[in-house]
């Protein structure tokens, strides 16, 4: 694949106390023709995330035409799984048409630096704002996965929910600094609320030169499935975007090399690549993504200029 850059899309201007800095994970949806939505999670003075949204000129998504005032999903109460922040990953319409939010939800802890479950919330006024279902993680964690059940990408297809997700039990101390190690994962649900406790393992992680990943974004073509999801590294330790290719989207051939997108030297973008997703609007094929500081640079769109 080859894209063609075109740099920052938007950044919060910080004036809203909700959203001081970052626009972090774009996660596009279509609410109507004219409607083309992408939710970020934003943070407060204190680092705290919330999610809000900008919506994008449909026939050139390099403009901003409205961004949130309020938060669409806040903060859990405290003591909960995600009273330290909220992070969209996916957003799906389901046949009633209400949407379902898959989000993240952060919890400090004290012997290890956090802890990351599944949250659900759903939207009844079309995408304007987002409650509960409930209290509790919707993936909690589990005797496998017990610190990390996160970065879930669903689709509905045919009278399932699939999702594709991170999750792992284990840290390790890289470069002094204690970090996550987890892979990708699969799991069904009947009806995208009761999923199973363990999902099966579909994308490892490779130890010798990264931890983890990030969100994956999944999409079913005539010919398999595509996958974008982003690599945690070891060295340098920033964050890089990948590719892989699947015919049932079970087993899955990395092809990384093919990605087509790098860090663009002293950019906003020049350490650090995360996030990709891809939306088709205007009659192209676009790629949001975040730059350095895990969206503190805003995020960014690239146009795809080759298969």
């Amino acid at each position: 694949m080859k894209w063609l850059k075109h740099g920052v899309v938007w950044t919060p201007s910080g004036t809203q106390p909700w959203a001081r800095t970052h626009a972090t994970c774009p996660t596009p949806i279509w609410l109507d023709d004219r409607t083309l939505r992408v939710y970020v999670q934003c943070r407060d003075e204190h680092n705290v995330g919330r999610i809000g949204f900008v919506d994008l000129d449909p026939a050139d998504p390099r403009k901003v035409i409205r961004e949130s005032t309020e938060p669409v999903l806040d903060v859990g109460s405290p003591g909960s799984f995600d009273d330290n922040g909220v992070f969209q990953t996916s957003v799906i319409r389901v046949a009633d048409g209400r949407l379902f939010m898959y989000y993240v939800g952060f919890e400090l802890c004290h012997r290890i630096r956090y802890r990351l479950l599944t949250g659900l919330a759903i939207s009844t006024d079309n995408g304007n704002t987002f409650q509960r279902a409930q209290a509790t993680p919707v993936l909690e964690r589990s005797p496998h996965e017990q610190f990390f059940r996160c970065g879930p990408w669903v689709e509905y297809e045919g009278d399932r929910f699939r999702m594709w997700y991170v999750a792992g039990s284990k840290w390790e101390t890289i470069d002094g600094k204690q970090m996550p190690i987890y892979d990708i994962r699969y799991a069904e649900s009947d009806d995208g609320l009761q999923w199973p406790a363990q999902g099966r393992v579909v994308l490892p992680v490779v130890l010798e030169n990264e931890h983890g990943f990030g969100r994956p974004v999944v999409r079913h073509h005539s010919d398999g499935y595509r996958m974008f999801y982003s690599i945690r590294k070891r060295n340098p330790a920033r964050y890089r975007l990948g590719y892989a290719q699947s015919r049932d989207g079970l087993a899955w051939q990395r092809l990384d090399a093919d990605m087509g997108v790098e860090v663009t030297d002293g950019a906003w973008d020049g350490e650090a690549t995360s996030y990709g997703i891809d939306i088709e609007a205007g009659g192209k094929t676009w790629l949001l993504y975040n730059g350095n500081d895990f969206g503190g640079t805003g995020f960014g769109i690239a146009e795809r200029v080759q298969p």
